[in-house]
C-alpha cells in the first residue's frame, strides 16, 4: 500500500527544497537588508498552467446572475500570450433567496498556495514598495484585492485599477501603502497596515453593477520598487550575458 501523505509527495518535497533555498539566500546574500531590484513575480499568465492556480467568483455562487470566466489567450502576431477575464453582470435577484440582496460582481484570484515542510506558502513582499499589473482593460471599474493571512479571513486589502489607456496594453503601478482594507466591500476602522510578509492571494474583480458585459486582459502581476530599476537590472544582464 501507498502512503498517502503529504510530506512524501514529490511536489511537496520540492517546493520545501525551494523555500528551503530561499531561505538560504536571504542569509548568505543578506536580502533582506538592501532594497531588491528584480522583479518578483506573483501571477505570471504567459505560462498557461497559471491558469489552473486561479479561480473566479460572481454573484452566481450565491443564486445570482453574473458569469465569469478566465481562460488562456495564446501567443498572435499582436499579443503576447496572457489570460482573459471576461463575462457579464447582472443585478437581477434570485427570486427563490430572499436573503440575497445585493448582486452584480465578479472577481478572480489565485487560489491558496501548496503547502511546504515549513508550513503555508505566503508571499513576503515587505521588500517592495509597489505592485504592477500588465493588463488591457475595457474602461470599466476594477478594483486589485489583496489577501493576507488576517485573523479576519474575509478581509481584504483593495485598490482601484486606474488604466489610462483602455483598449491598449499598458503596466499599471500602485503603490502597497495605498490599499484600503475592507470586509465584504466595506471600508473597515480602523485601518490596519497591511501584513506584507503574509500574501495569500492576489486578484481583481468588477463591482460597478453596470448591467452588460466585461473583458479585462491581464498577462502579469509583480512586486517591484519601480520599473527603472527592473530596467536598469535587464541593461546590467544584458551587457554582462555570457
Amino acid at each position: 500500500m501507498k502512503s498517502s501523505s503529504p510530506f512524501l509527495a514529490a511536489g511537496f518535497a520540492k517546493r520545501s527544497v525551494d523555500e528551503l533555498k530561499r531561505f538560504a539566500r536571504i542569509a548568505w546574500m543578506q536580502e533582506g537588508l538592501r532594497i531588491p531590484t528584480r522583479p518578483y513575480t506573483l501571477v505570471d499568465f504567459s505560462d498557461p498552467d497559471t491558469i489552473s492556480t486561479c479561480k473566479t467568483m460572481s454573484d452566481a455562487d450565491l443564486g445570482g446572475f453574473s458569469s465569469a470566466t478566465l481562460e488562456t489567450e495564446f501567443a498572435s502576431p499582436s499579443n503576447m500570450p496572457h489570460a482573459l477575464f471576461y463575462g457579464s453582470i447582472s443585478t437581477d435577484l434570485p427570486k427563490n433567496r430572499p436573503q440575497v440582496q445585493r448582486t452584480g460582481y465578479a472577481g478572480w484570484r489565485n487560489r491558496d498556495q501548496p503547502p511546504t515542510l515549513f508550513g503555508r506558502s505566503l508571499w513576503d513582499l515587505d521588500s517592495y514598495s509597489q505592485l504592477a499589473l500588465r493588463i488591457r482593460s475595457d474602461g470599466r471599474k476594477y478594483f486589485v484585492n489583496i489577501q493576507t493571512e488576517s485573523i479576519v479571513p474575509t478581509d481584504l486589502h483593495q485598490h482601484r485599477l486606474h488604466a489610462q489607456k483602455p483598449g491598449e496594453w499598458e503596466t499599471v503601478l500602485i503603490d502597497l501603502n495605498a490599499f484600503v482594507r475592507t470586509n465584504h466591500g466595506t471600508v473597515v476602522e480602523p485601518q490596519t497596515e497591511m501584513m506584507r510578509q503574509k500574501i495569500r492571494t492576489v486578484g481583481m474583480s468588477l463591482t460597478d453593477r453596470v448591467p452588460g458585459p466585461f473583458e479585462l486582459a491581464i498577462q502579469k502581476v509583480w512586486a517591484t520598487n519601480g520599473l527603472e530599476r527592473e530596467e536598469n537590472v535587464d541593461q546590467y544582464d544584458r551587457e554582462h550575458r555570457f
